[in-house]
C-alpha cells in the first residue's frame, strides 16, 4: 500500500468530503530534496534536544509529499527487541505534520488512525513516506506508509490523518506558558516563528 493509499476500512471522518480539493504546494514550500528541519528543539518527533526522541528528519519531495526516516532506538521499544506502537505512531504523525511546510500552513493533528502491520524492530531505520491528498477548508487530509529498511522495503505501518488549520494563537493560548515564553523571546526570528509553525 502507497502514501496514497489509505486502508479501505478507515473512519469515515479521514475520508475527503464531497468538494474537497486538490492541496496546493507553496511558491516558498523548500524545494524538493531539500531538509525541512526540526521546527522546535524540544519537539520528541523532530528536535535534536531530545535525548530519547525520534530525530526525525523529513525532506520535502516533488508534490505535496515527503519523506523521513529515524532509527528505532533501545529507548523506543515496548516489547523486548521491538518499537513500542505509540513511538511508530509519533513517527507518522510527525512525518505527516511536516507536509503543512510544504503548503506554508499552521496546522494540528485532528485525527490519527494508525494500522500496524509488523512488528519494527530495535536498530530498524524505518523510512517515511506521507502526502496531503485532499485540503477541505481548514482541514487537510493526508496518509503515511511507514517501511522496514528503506523505501521498497515491507510496510510496518500506514496511516491517515486529518489535520486542522490553526493560528498561532492556539500553540500561545494551550501552552505552558515558561516555553511559550522561551520561545517567544528566542532572539533568532526564523527559529521563533518555527516553533509555532507546525503539529506540537
Amino acid at each position: 500500500m502507497s502514501a496514497a493509499e489509505p486502508s479501505k476500512t478507515r473512519h469515515t471522518s479521514l475520508a475527503p468530503p464531497e468538494g474537497a480539493t486538490a492541496p496546493v504546494r507553496h511558491p516558498d514550500a523548500p524545494q524538493p530534496g531539500e531538509l525541512i528541519g526540526a521546527h522546535y528543539e524540544l519537539c520528541f518527533g523532530c528536535g535534536h534536544g531530545q535525548q530519547h526522541g525520534l530525530h526525525l528528519e523529513a525532506r520535502a519531495g516533488d508534490g505535496v509529499n515527503v519523506t523521513a526516516e529515524f532509527t528505532v532506538k533501545p529507548a523506543h521499544q515496548g516489547a523486548p527487541g521491538l518499537a513500542h506502537g505509540g513511538v511508530l505512531a509519533t513517527a507518522l504523525d510527525e512525518t505527516l505534520g511536516s507536509l503543512n511546510w510544504l503548503m506554508q500552513t499552521i496546522a494540528v493533528t485532528r485525527r490519527l488512525e494508525t494500522d500496524f502491520v509488523r512488528p519494527v524492530p530495535v536498530d530498524t531505520v524505518l523510512h517515511l513516506e506521507a502526502e496531503v491528498t485532499a485540503v477541505a477548508g481548514r482541514k487537510i487530509f493526508s496518509t503515511a506508509t511507514g517501511r522496514i529498511g528503506g523505501p521498497e522495503g515491507p510496510v510496518a505501518v500506514t496511516a491517515a490523518a486529518v489535520f486542522v488549520e490553526v493560528k498561532v494563537e492556539h500553540f500561545v493560548k494551550h501552552g505552558r506558558e515558561e516555553e511559550i515564553k522561551a520561545a517567544m523571546d528566542d532572539p533568532d526570528q526564523l527559529r521563533r516563528a518555527r516553533a509555532f509553525e507546525v503539529n506540537p
